[in-house]
């Protein structure tokens, strides 16, 4: 069984098991900003953001919210905002990255990011010229080093990326379309963190709040696994950079999709 630290008060507490996280988190007394440790993580991580604990927050949206009716498909080519790269603002955060290639670790999504942000992150050595990006309307990832604003960014021409490390950035980013309910504005974010329950969505300007009906076409990296869905906003991210999302009613045929993609 594995052993759990959290942070309370400033102090690490622990170790504890499992079940007694749970209590906590039932209590109160362990929130989605608290801070916990297990064997694995790199580092401390939100229990928002730990997807071990996932099923804490699901249980704690079922408890808060009401049951909502099944909302219709989003129409995808009409009202979608949509970005290219030699237009973007460099105070724009909707540049969403991906981690992991560029280190030969996991790979992991954050953002949406702005240049200027990108321009921080570059000097601190928290990315790289491979460092994979991505902005709605695009249907790829690609190699910060290969965008327009890679200059910008770096401060200098990056260096080239050769075709054997291109050929590992064929696949599709997973990505959803979505619409919050009677709205006909349609936003495109980065999917990470599917399950059954639910997912989180990293995505710039959405008007979600908490307890919002949102409909979704969602695409996976690999398009036979396309469905469409809806559900609840349950919380935003850290630095308004998305939400998480739980799933209502999910139909046999979602559900399905969604096994498959995560295996």
């Amino acid at each position: 069984m594995a052993q759990w630290y959290y942070v309370e008060k400033g102090e690490r507490v622990g170790p504890v098991e499992l079940e007694e996280v749970e209590v906590l988190f039932g209590k109160g007394k362990l929130t989605p900003d608290s801070y916990v440790w297990t064997k694995g993580f790199d580092n401390w991580k939100l229990i928002s953001e730990a997807t071990e604990l996932g099923h804490l927050l699901n249980k704690r949206v079922v408890d808060e919210l009401p049951p909502e009716l099944d909302m219709p498909p989003v129409i995808d080519d009409q009202h979608v905002v949509l970005y290219s790269w030699e237009d973007i603002k460099d105070d724009e955060k909707i540049i969403t990255i991906k981690i992991g290639l560029d280190r030969g670790t996991d790979e992991v999504e954050y953002g949406p990011f702005s240049v200027i942000d990108l321009q921080k992150a570059y000097k601190q050595n928290r990315i790289n010229e491979k460092t994979l990006a991505y902005i709605p309307g695009e249907n790829e990832w690609v190699f910060l080093a290969e965008t327009p604003i890679a200059k910008k960014v770096m401060g200098s021409v990056p260096p080239l990326i050769t075709d054997d490390e291109r050929r590992l950035n064929l696949r599709k980013p997973f990505v959803a379309r979505m619409f919050f309910h009677d709205s006909q504005q349609v936003f495109e974010g980065v999917c990470r963190d599917i399950s059954i329950g639910g997912m989180q969505v990293l995505v710039s300007n959405f008007p979600f709040n908490v307890g919002d009906e949102v409909t979704l076409n969602v695409h996976p990296e690999n398009t036979d696994y396309h469905f469409i869905a809806s559900g609840l906003v349950v919380r935003h991210l850290n630095e308004n950079q998305g939400f998480a999302l739980r799933f209502v009613n999910l139909s046999d045929e979602a559900e399905s999709s969604i096994k498959s993609y995560i295996g």
